[in-house]
């Protein structure tokens, strides 16, 4: 599944390709996408509408038109958007398909179809059921040490587990969590609101690092959405991590084996010598 840094790639990826295009149609082959609007009604709305801005609320993409309308998307596991040309085969799970001025075809496949459309107002956007809940941005000044306190000290959770929740910490997913764990030297199964303000701080810092750092492209590789067969995220960016999957091989900083245990349903990873509880 793409988390923070993936999604900030694809919507960079979607600026570069379609920014300024206007949509002459839209097609929705897979009506839950949208539910409950129609896909004739989204037809309508989309019609003659220029792509005005790209941007991203967590792992929302944000596709916005000079219609005063932000058509929102969640890649959830398996979608993907691709910008085929009229000579292009459509390919497979292509759920939506908008035409754009330039005789390109914007197209969202979705293999798993657990992935979400909604268009909604631009000043109803802050709102939206599913952002309205999210917890800030990791790169605001919303997002400080302070912040990040309060927040463990309210809970009883493990940090592993708090920190994938995103109404409480956003953009880490299981990868970057496990990795900014490991940067900060913290263990993942350590109850949050035992952590000390020191521990806090290393932690605040770890966060801000990992996904810095794969977004500048150190984990990541820049995206080509006009590969008519499409990409897998496994494939498009690269394994540097420092403990995800690397369960038995030795550990960078120590040479202690990497461990894993599957915890709250996902595999965590860590090192048992440089993440002490």
């Amino acid at each position: 599944m793409p988390e923070l840094p993936e999604v900030e790639h694809v919507v960079r990826a979607l600026r570069r390709a379609v920014l300024g295009r206007q949509i002459l149609a839209a097609e929705i082959h897979l009506p839950k996408l949208i539910a409950p609007t129609s896909p004739s009604a989204l037809n309508r709305k989309l019609k003659g509408s220029r792509i005005s801005g790209l941007g991203r609320r967590g792992k929302f993409i944000l596709i916005e038109l000079d219609s005063g309308r932000v058509l929102v998307v969640h890649l959830r596991m398996t979608g993907q958007f691709l910008v085929l040309t009229s000579d292009d085969s459509l390919p497979p799970h292509a759920h939506a398909v908008f035409y754009l001025d330039d005789e390109r075809r914007l197209v969202f496949r979705d293999q798993r179809q657990f992935g979400v459309m909604r268009l909604v107002a631009n000043s109803r956007l802050s709102k939206t059921k599913g952002i309205i809940e999210l917890a800030p941005e990791p790169f605001s000044e919303d997002f400080s040490v302070g912040y990040l306190k309060e927040t463990l000290a309210r809970s009883r959770r493990t940090l592993k587990t708090l920190l994938l929740d995103q109404t409480k910490v956003l953009g880490l997913g299981n990868i970057y969590a496990a990795e900014a764990l490991f940067r900060a030297g913290i263990n993942p199964f350590k109850i949050t609101s035992e952590l000390s303000a020191r521990r806090v701080e290393r932690l605040h810092q770890a966060i801000r690092d990992v996904l810095r750092a794969a977004i500048s492209g150190n984990s990541t590789s820049r995206i080509n959405l006009e590969n008519p067969n499409g990409f897998s995220y496994g494939e498009a960016f690269g394994k540097v991590w420092q403990v995800y999957e690397r369960e038995g091989q030795a550990c960078f900083k120590c040479g202690a084996r990497i461990r894993r245990l599957t915890h709250g349903g996902r595999s965590t990873y860590w090192c048992p010598r440089c993440q002490r509880r």
